[in-house]
């Protein structure tokens, strides 16, 4: 440092020690500079938003939440349940919680763990914690919201503060959704004092929303739509395109797609006709377009169930059990709950209107990559058809884009619904093991083609299987071809028609229980796709067994190393 009081000429050239001293001091006034701009913008008190999620609405509106705080003044960040502890949750001031109800009333998939270590005996007490409890779900189903309902009362048990009564959303959540975010967001300002600034003071990212979304699909165009099961199949499996144009959609392979259907306007002349209405009404518009006819809804049922207190599904209604009135209307839809009601009490169109539930979007897990394919979506869509006789019974979707998409109409409403919680993993090198029977090869189909893309040089492992191997291999072809490129590492095929002795993808994994195992050890990503009531069940019991038998160290043991896979991510599920 120079001598007090000495002056340096303008011109003077810089020793060494003067040069570092300089760089030492500026060094000083900006770092000063640094914490006083830091102190200015840094949050006042800071939230933990917690989010359980099976498709990807939770954790998206979780983002949002953290975004909407920052200019409120509060830091915070979004975190799936199962990474959070028992312990880490009880040091935390303030938690929002948003789930959605997966399966049965049952926690998603990331949030299965968490809920477990909630409800153990050694849960610790939570009375310094405040906390709001956001619930996604659909009405349609008994448990409707069950998972956040559990949450809820179960944070209470444990002595936290409810910062705010619990909202449940219904299918359409968007608008209470944002009414409970103020809310929440305007008692955390005033507990907190928190101040409202325009700075960034998080590093949590604001979501982007694509401007196409449920109440703006974008139109597209269907650019193939070709038969992929045999003729003779049991089944109808089908592939899709959907082409992008302009959109400027983009998508991730693991994502799925919402196709927007519109009713079978035979189905829709058909009740029209049982009501006595002519179709010109706005109201045969609604049926049409906006209103759900082929699943009854639980205010019909109970709404004709009154009307005529004597008659059968009055009588269903009354045992009171959930299993005897869903086996009563099993292939049932409105028309045929209309045609056991006396007309006398039956309810006029304007009466029915009310009565049933908004026609939502499908969703269908993306088989493509945008690596390989940036301009366009496919799907794997199995179509639903079935009853005989007098009455035959159609998928809303499925058959729409198969028999009517092109014919009545020339585009097709659609929507991209991002899954960041199932994609290929992150590291190329890592092993991918695919479980995906059926339709469930969907999102495989997409992943392959973004491991070849991408030129990744880990190993790939599907198991795929249906009824029979003649009629139901769908993507034969490419999965050989990717076999000869070396993308398709293992392919284990399980058709479970094809031999006396039923033969499901489940057999094949205990088949290969020493190779599998060895994939896990080294560091394999498991993916599960398809049906979730029997599936994606009896898929998880044959990996414990794996785990089990390979480890020899008991049903616990095989049971928490698939739990460390789970908190690893690296143990999936896309079941519906």
């Amino acid at each position: 440092m120079p001598p007090t009081g000495a002056l340096i000429p303008a011109d003077a050239p810089f020793s060494a020690q003067q040069e570092s001293w300089l760089a030492g001091f500026i060094a000083g006034i900006a770092a000063a500079g640094r914490r006083e701009s830091a102190s200015a913008t840094a949050p006042t008190a800071t939230i933990d938003v917690l989010f359980g999620t099976q498709t990807g609405n939770a954790e998206f509106l979780a983002g949002e939440l953290v975004a909407a705080a920052r200019t409120r003044g509060l830091g915070g960040t979004a975190t799936a349940l199962d990474e959070v502890t028992p312990d880490q949750l009880a040091a935390m001031s303030h938690v929002l919680v948003i789930t959605s109800t997966y399966g049965e009333g049952e926690l998603p998939d990331n949030a299965a763990l968490f809920w477990e270590s909630l409800q153990s005996d050694t849960a610790p007490r939570l009375e310094g914690v405040r906390y709001a409890v956001l619930g996604l779900g659909d009405r349609g189903y008994d448990d409707f919201c069950q998972a956040a309902k559990l949450i809820d009362t179960r944070l209470e048990q444990l002595g936290a503060g409810r910062l705010h009564e619990r909202v449940d959303c219904d299918v359409d959540f968007e608008d209470p959704a944002a009414e409970w975010t103020t809310t929440v967001l305007d008692r955390l300002v005033a507990e907190t004092g928190a101040k409202s600034t325009d700075a960034e003071v998080d590093t949590a990212p604001a979501p982007t929303r694509s401007p196409w979304n449920k109440r703006n699909p974008y139109r597209s165009r269907l650019a193939v739509n070709r038969l992929l099961s045999a003729p003779h199949s049991a089944k109808e499996i089908r592939h899709y395109e959907f082409d992008l144009g302009d959109s400027g959609i983009t998508y991730a392979a693991g994502d799925a797609l919402a196709v927007v259907p519109l009713n079978d306007v035979e189905l829709v002349g058909a009740l029209l006709e049982h009501l006595g209405a002519t179709g010109d009404e706005e109201a045969a518009r609604l049926l049409r377009t906006e209103r759900e006819i082929r699943t009854p809804s639980k205010e019909l049922i109970a709404e004709l169930a009154e009307r005529a207190p004597s008659g059968e599904l009055a009588a269903v209604v009354a045992q009171g059990t959930r299993s005897d009135l869903d086996s009563w209307l099993w292939g049932r839809d409105v028309l045929d709950l209309l045609r056991t009601t006396d007309p006398a009490t039956a309810p006029t169109l304007p009466e029915l209107l009310p009565l049933l539930r908004p026609l939502q979007a499908r969703q269908y897990s993306i088989s493509s990559s945008p690596l390989a394919h940036p301009d366009r979506i496919h799907l794997t869509v199995a179509s639903v058809r079935y009853g005989a006789g007098q009455r035959r019974y159609e998928g809303v979707a499925s058959t729409y884009l198969a028999d009517r998409v092109g014919d009545e109409d020339a585009t097709v409403g659609i929507y991209v619904q991002p899954n960041a919680s199932f994609g290929v993993p992150a590291d190329d090198d890592a092993p991918m093991v695919m479980i995906g029977p059926g339709t469930g090869i969907a999102p495989f189909r997409g992943f392959l083609h973004e491991r070849a893309a991408r030129g990744a040089s880990g190993r790939n492992w599907l198991f795929f299987g249906d009824r029979n191997r003649e009629s139901d291999f769908v993507y034969e072809d490419e999965l050989s071809e990717l076999r000869t490129r070396g993308v398709l590492t293992e392919l284990d095929l399980a058709f479970s028609r094809d031999q006396a002795e039923k033969v499901y993808v489940q057999t094949r994994m205990r088949e290969r229980s020493r190779e599998l195992y060895g994939w896990l050890e080294d560091g394999a990503h498991v993916y599960v796709c398809g049906d979730a009531s029997r599936m994606a069940k009896d898929v998880e019991t044959a990996l414990l067994g794996v785990v089990a038998e390979q480890r020899g160290r008991g049903d616990d043991d095989a049971a928490e190393y698939l739990a460390d896979l789970r908190r690893a991510k690296r143990y999936v599920r896309d079941v519906y």
